[in-house]
C-alpha cells in the first residue's frame, strides 16, 4: 500500500489526528493536507499518479505563431519550395518579425504530422564542399529535360553562378545544341559580364574534348578561348563536381511540377520560368549561403571577377558580427582598430571588404553597404561622421 494510502487510512477510517500521522509516517504538514482534501474531494482519483507539468507555460509558442508556421509551411509545399525548418525560420525573421529557433519549428512541425521521417543520411561533414570566392568566378552549366502536358519533351538549360547560385539565364529548347549553348552564353554575359571560368560536364554541346579530335571546337569553346576564359570540365561519371547546377535543376523541377497550371507547348514554359527565376533569385532564401541569403544578395555583395583578372581584388575578406556598441573591429598593420557602424545595427552579420586602408561593411543576409570608408591608421576608433544618439528613420 502506498504512503498515501496509509496516511488515509489512519485519518478516515482510524481516526487518528493529523498531528499523530505527520510524526508516525514522517510527511510534511502542508502535503497531508493537501492529500486529504483532494480525497475529500475526488475520493480513490485522489491515489492516482498526476503529472508534473505546470499549469500554465509563459514562454510557450503562442497558438497564432504556431499557426503562422504551419501556413508558411503549407504554402512553400504546395508552391515547390524548400519547407524545412530553416526556410520557414529566414520567412519568419524577414516577412513576419518573429524569431523562433530551428528547433523550435521542428518540434511544431513535428506535433502537427508535418515530417517525414527519413532515414539516417549521409552526415555533411563527410562532404568536400567548395565554392567560387567572388561572382562570375566560375558558371556552372547543365540542360535538363521537362515533359509537356502534351507529351512532346523538351529540354531546359541553365547558367548559374557559382559563388552566389544566382540563376544567370533558363531557357526552354525543343533541343540543346552547341549553337543554342553559346547563344544563351552570351545572353547571360550581355547581361551580368563576362566570367573568368566555365564549369561543365563533357556533354559534346559544351566539349569534343572526348571525341578523338574530330570535328573541331565547339562554338562554345572557341568562344572561352578568344576570351582568355578557362574553361573547366568535370571527370566523366562524375556529376557531383557540377552539383550546384545539378541541385538548381531539382529544385527548378520540382517548383514546376507543383504548379496548377502545366505548360502544354513550348511557348506556355518561358513565362514559368521567369517567375521561378525570379523568386529563386529575389525572394527565396538559399540553404547554401551565409546567414540564408538570397542569391542576388550574394552576387551583388562582392565584386565580380573578370577574364583573365587577378582574381584576388579584396585581399582579404571577413565576416563579423556588429557588437552592442555598433563597433566592429579589424587588425590591419598590426593594430586593432574599431569601426563605427551604429547602434541601429547591433547584432547584425557584416561582411568586411578589405583592400589596403579601403573597407566595405556589407549586411552578410541582405547585401546592403553599412559603410565604405578609408581607414586612418593613426586612429584606433573610426568615427561615422554622424551625429550622436539613434539613426534617424
Amino acid at each position: 500500500m502506498s504512503k498515501a494510502r496509509l496516511v488515509i487510512t489512519a485519518i478516515e477510517v482510524e481516526g487518528r489526528s493529523p498531528a499523530e500521522v505527520i510524526a508516525a509516517y514522517g510527511v510534511s504538514r502542508s502535503w497531508l493536507y493537501e492529500l486529504l482534501g483532494r480525497y475529500r474531494a475526488e475520493g480513490g482519483a485522489a491515489f492516482e499518479p498526476r503529472s508534473r507539468r505546470p499549469h500554465t507555460s509563459p514562454r510557450a509558442t503562442s497558438p497564432q505563431t504556431v499557426e503562422l508556421v504551419l501556413r508558411i509551411r503549407k504554402e512553400l509545399a504546395e508552391s515547390g519550395l524548400d519547407a524545412g525548418a530553416d526556410t520557414i525560420g529566414w520567412h519568419l525573421a524577414h516577412h513576419h518579425r518573429t524569431t523562433l529557433s530551428r528547433a523550435t519549428i521542428h518540434r511544431i512541425l513535428t506535433r502537427a504530422g508535418a515530417v517525414t521521417p527519413e532515414p539516417v543520411k549521409r552526415p555533411k561533414s563527410s562532404y568536400l564542399r567548395f565554392a567560387a570566392e567572388q561572382p562570375n568566378e566560375t558558371w556552372q552549366s547543365d540542360f535538363t529535360h521537362y515533359r509537356l502536358t502534351t507529351g512532346a519533351d523538351s529540354e531546359i538549360i541553365s547558367w548559374l553562378d557559382d559563388h552566389s547560385r544566382l540563376a544567370l539565364h533558363v531557357s526552354a529548347h525543343p533541343r540543346i545544341t552547341g549553337p543554342i549553348v553559346l547563344a544563351t552564353f552570351r545572353q547571360a554575359a550581355d547581361q551580368h559580364g563576362y566570367p573568368a571560368s566555365t564549369l561543365t560536364d563533357n556533354g559534346m554541346v559544351y566539349t569534343t574534348r572526348f571525341a578523338g579530335g574530330r570535328g573541331g571546337r565547339t562554338g562554345l569553346e572557341t568562344e572561352l578561348a578568344r576570351r582568355g576564359i578557362v574553361q573547366k570540365n568535370s571527370r566523366p561519371n562524375h556529376p557531383t563536381t557540377c552539383g550546384k547546377v545539378e541541385r538548381f535543376q531539382q529544385t527548378l523541377k520540382n517548383w514546376l511540377r507543383a504548379q496548377p497550371a502545366q505548360p502544354a507547348t513550348l511557348t506556355a514554359l518561358p513565362a514559368l520560368l521567369d517567375a521561378f527565376v525570379d523568386a529563386y533569385n529575389h525572394h527565396r532564401p538559399h540553404r547554401s549561403l551565409p546567414h540564408r541569403a538570397t542569391p542576388a544578395t550574394a552576387y551583388a555583395a562582392r565584386p565580380k571577377a573578370t577574364p583573365g583578372a587577378n582574381l584576388d581584388t579584396h585581399h582579404r575578406v571577413r565576416t563579423d558580427r556588429i557588437d552592442t556598441t555598433g563597433c566592429v573591429t579589424l587588425r590591419l598593420a598590426g593594430r586593432l582598430h574599431h569601426i563605427g557602424i551604429g547602434r541601429t545595427h547591433a547584432g547584425t552579420h557584416v561582411l568586411l571588404l578589405v583592400q589596403d586602408f579601403d573597407i566595405r561593411v556589407i549586411d552578410a543576409a541582405t547585401g546592403e553597404l553599412l559603410r565604405e570608408l578609408v581607414l586612418d591608421p593613426t586612429r584606433d576608433y573610426q568615427p561615422t561622421g554622424r551625429p550622436p544618439g539613434p539613426t534617424r528613420k
